[in-house]
């Protein structure tokens, strides 16, 4: 082998620099690096840089979690701590679910700080035919363009994440292709209790259904922790399928069986292309302040608990109510909806004087801003100016979730 040592390659005419020809293996030596200018992040086992772009997964390291750490007692589920990620739930037990809070272990020396985890504290040992219980991440179409999904230059997918549960064995992660209903599945496996590890699963390009682009629901990464026979009686398919319910959870860990059963996941990413463990993209860490800001596209609860915290002027339009008008920064995904919780606890200040709130509900809603009509007691000034305020336990957020 002959080496060449030259401080530059310039192209001999235009813009473009040939590195080989089809066919050829471009290797670059452990522990060398390739910067690929305009980059800021290293990728792979030989440090090749890649442009920084977000990742396509929103919170995937569980750092953001703006309805709270902590939630008992839920048998429903939804969007329940970590921002973006969903627990789907069917009568099928009662469980706590967390922001847990990493200082050892694997995925902490990984970088992780946080964690998504629930715990079963009513078991379903026997669930019937239609329960079921699957943690969520779903995903506009929008942004799932990069896979060239229903065209003939599809591209695979590889899924990255770390997992512990006190529960070894195997257990099955879908991607659903909402628009077109549309399953493939792949299966990891817990090897041992309590410990944090790290799974690659890689799933086929699908050269049938696309996606569109929109801001609708497109791909929703789907993964099964326990369900009854309606889900479980087909196999997992590991080629691009119409959606057949007895193949959505062939394989769960039967997280419902025990109330000493829990599972926890951080690290979760989304790449283009087939991958494994030692190839894959390094997790691409956002800041704080980016990271909530793309959660606040899909989730923002203004208030803050604090004792009295002013959040916006509104007009009074009528003696007893007021319309405040609330900025949307950035713009939700849809038009939202509000969710009051402790509506006495907020109030209209307006010409010295506070005024109680009894009642909180919509008047124009879009993705930029939206506006509340707030009914009090007592009289007002009718066109007056009024600050609208929130106590301690005040809750209000506006959604535009999947």
């Amino acid at each position: 082998m002959s080496t060449l040592n030259v401080d530059k390659v310039d192209p001999n005419t235009g813009t473009n620099l040939e590195l080989g020809t089809s066919g050829d293996t471009i290797t670059v030596p452990s522990g060398a690096t390739l910067v690929v200018a305009g980059t800021t992040e290293i990728i792979g086992t030989n440090n090749v840089q890649r442009p920084n772009v977000n990742p396509l997964i929103i919170n995937g390291d569980m750092a953001v979690a703006q309805r709270g750490t902590s939630v008992t007692g839920s048998t429903a589920g939804g969007y329940l701590t970590c921002d973006r990620v969903n627990i789907q739930m069917s009568s099928i037990g009662t469980y706590t679910v967390i922001q847990e809070s990493l200082t050892s272990g694997n995925a902490f020396d990984d970088g992780f700080d946080n964690a998504w985890r629930i715990d079963c504290t009513t078991a379903d040992a026997s669930p019937s035919a239609a329960e079921y219980l699957r943690l969520t991440y779903r995903m506009e179409t929008q942004d799932l363009s990069c896979f060239k999904k229903g065209t003939s230059n599809a591209q695979p997918y590889t899924l990255g994440f770390w997992v512990k549960s006190n529960k070894t064995g195997t257990a099955q992660v879908n991607l659903y292709d909402v628009i077109n209903n549309r399953l493939v599945g792949d299966t990891y496996t817990i090897a041992v209790a309590d410990t944090w590890e790290y799974k690659i699963l890689n799933y086929p390009a699908d050269t049938s259904g696309a996606l569109g682009d929109s801001n609708a629901e497109g791909i929703r990464i789907e993964f099964a922790l326990d369900a009854g026979s309606t889900y479980t009686g087909g196999a997992i398919p590991s080629a691009w399928e119409t959606r057949a319910n007895g193949d959505r959870s062939v394989s769960d860990l039967s997280l419902a069986d025990s109330t000493s059963n829990d599972w926890a996941i951080t690290g979760l990413q989304l790449e283009v292309g087939e991958y494994t463990s030692s190839t894959i993209p390094p997790f691409q860490f956002e800041s704080y302040g980016d990271n909530l800001n793309r959660c606040q596209r899909y989730f923002n609860r203004v208030t803050s608990g604090q004792t009295s915290q002013r959040l916006v002027i509104g007009e009074n339009v009528q003696t007893t109510s007021n319309a405040p008008i609330f900025q949307h920064s950035p713009p939700l995904r849809a038009a939202p909806s509000i969710t009051v919780d402790n509506v006495g606890q907020f109030l209209i200040y307006s010409a010295a004087t506070g005024y109680a709130a009894t009642n909180i509900v919509t008047d124009v809603m879009n993705t930029k801003s939206s506006s509340l009509v707030v009914t009090v007691t007592g009289t007002m000034g009718q066109g007056d100016a009024g600050q609208f305020v929130a106590h301690a336990t005040a809750k209000l957020d506006f959604e535009a979730e999947l």
